[in-house]
Parts: structure tokens; C-alpha cells; sequence
């Protein structure tokens, strides 16, 4: 950043100021949460009477995300489209522009997505947001796992449960599409007990012998890995971020400069 500031032509240079200066940022911020206010706004009923009002809001506070996007791009220039997050946030005040009405009137509801601007502005959000794109990888491993396990599972219960004639057992479990379904259902938690698990093994008393190892592998580790993963992710950047922070200089090096300082001062002194 240093060198970027010394490249600059000195109006380039203060525009870079300001746009980098905390305030700026916090109004930004402010601004940010206020527009996500107003648009939840125009879904209640003050729409009918303050319309007008919570219209011209939006519209003033795209004016300024506008201004702000045309002073990056007057101080970064050709740079500016080398960050990820400067076309994240490109994209959506850009979109943001394009006509609500008639076959774009649809665009009106995408509006709320300049909340999302807040993942680019505050720093411990892109952090997380960053820990999450180097998780994938590792994520895309453990879906594929749980899909496998879930593929298999499906077949299972849909051979054991599903030639039952009992309707619950047919629209359960009567085929993989139904089962894979059901067991979804089953590895969140939601009416496993009493909606689901016992209905089943009133039917088939053995059932448990499925379930219960099955809920353990789905609900309680191959999920618990995803949580692993994003933080190992996590606290991989945090270290790869000391590292390019500057390292403080250790009393050891402190002292062999004050070594070296000395020795320079003996040999103009003995001149």
C-alpha cells in the first residue's frame, strides 16, 4: 500500500485518503444499514403513506454508493479491477441502477442485495467470507462423502421400508427420491423421534439399527466436519495475515544494532 501511495499523482494520493479514511468507511457502513432498513420498510404498510419518503431514501444513498464506486475508480484507476470485492460491489450498485418497471420490475426485490456490500466494507466479514472460498475445497470433499452415504442409505431403507403397504411407508420411503427425502429430515433432527423414527420402527422394531448409526455419521460427524474445515480456513488466513504484517524487531536484534552502532562510533572516534 505504501508504494501505491507514492506512485500516485498527489490528487490521486488525497482521494486515496479519503476513501481509506475510517470515517468514510463508518459512514459508508451507516449508510449501508440504513438502506437495509428502508427497503425492509417498503414491505409494511408505511409504504402507503411514506412511499415517497423511503423512494427518495434509496435513491440518495445509491447516489452516494455511486459517488463512492466513481472516486475508487478515479484513485485506483486500472487497479481498481484487480480486487474481488471492488466488482462484487460494481455489480450489485450497478444493478441497482437498471429499471424496475415493466419486465424489470423484478429487479425492484433484488435491491435488499446492497446489504450485502457490508461483507465488502467491514474487514471481519471479508475474512470470513474469505475463510469460507479456501473451505470449499475441503467442503466439496465432505458433500461428496455425505452424498455418498446418503445414496447408499436411500436404497437400504427404500428395499427394507419401502414394499410395505402402509401409506406412510409408501410416501416415506417408496422410492430413493422419497427416501433420500425422508432421511434429509431425518439427519436434521426434525420430527425424527415422533414423526419419522417411530411410526417406522412400530412397523419394522429393528429399525433403530438403521437410524441411530445413521444419525450419528450425518447429524454429529460428517457435518461437524464442515465446521472443522471453515476453521481451519480461518485460522489459516489469520496466520497468513501475520505474516504480512511487519514482525517487531526482537531485544536480540536490538541489541547486535546497538553493536554495530557502537563499533562505528569507536572507528570515528579512533579517526
Amino acid at each position: 500500500m505504501a508504494s501505491q501511495e507514492l506512485s500516485l499523482p498527489m490528487p490521486q494520493h488525497r482521494l486515496q485518503i479519503l476513501v481509506e479514511h475510517p470515517l468514510f468507511t463508518r459512514s459508508i457502513i451507516a449508510l449501508i444499514l440504513i438502506n437495509a432498513v428502508t427497503l425492509g420498510l417498503e414491505t409494511t404498510s408505511l409504504m402507503r403513506s411514506h412511499g415517497t419518503l423511503l423512494h427518495t431514501l434509496d435513491t440518495l444513498i445509491l447516489c452516494v454508493f455511486t459517488l463512492e464506486l466513481v472516486l475508487k475508480l478515479i484513485c485506483y484507476r486500472s487497479t481498481f479491477f484487480k480486487g474481488g470485492w471492488n466488482w462484487f460491489d460494481l455489480i450489485i450498485v450497478t444493478a441497482s441502477w437498471l429499471p424496475a418497471s415493466g419486465p424489470l420490475s423484478v429487479m425492484r426485490a433484488f435491491r435488499i442485495l446492497r446489504v450485502l456490500r457490508l461483507f465488502s466494507v467491514v474487514p471481519q466479514m471479508r475474512r470470513v467470507i474469505g475463510a469460507l472460498g479456501h473451505s470449499l475445497p475441503g467442503m466439496a470433499s465432505v458433500v461428496g462423502v455425505l452424498g455418498i452415504i446418503f445414496y447408499v442409505s436411500a436404497v437400504l431403507v427404500t428395499k427394507l421400508f419401502g414394499n410395505h403397504p402402509d401409506a406412510n411407508m409408501q410416501e416415506w420411503f417408496g422410492s430413493i427420491g422419497a427416501s433420500a427425502y425422508t432421511l434429509f429430515q431425518v439427519m436434521t433432527l426434525e420430527s425424527w423421534s415422533m414423526g419419522i423414527v417411530r411410526p417406522t420402527m412400530e412397523l419394522f422394531p429393528l429399525s433403530w439399527l438403521f437410524f441411530v448409526p445413521f444419525i450419528i455419521i450425518t447429524s454429529f460427524a460428517v457435518l461437524n466436519l464442515f465446521i472443522g474445515i471453515i476453521v481451519d480456513a480461518m485460522q489459516v488466513m489469520h496466520e497468513e495475515e501475520q505474516k504480512d504484517l511487519p514482525q517487531a524487531a526482537s531485544k536480540a536484534d536490538i541489541d547486535a544494532l546497538k553493536k554495530q552502532l557502537d563499533e562505528v562510533l569507536a572507528k570515528l572516534n579512533g579517526k
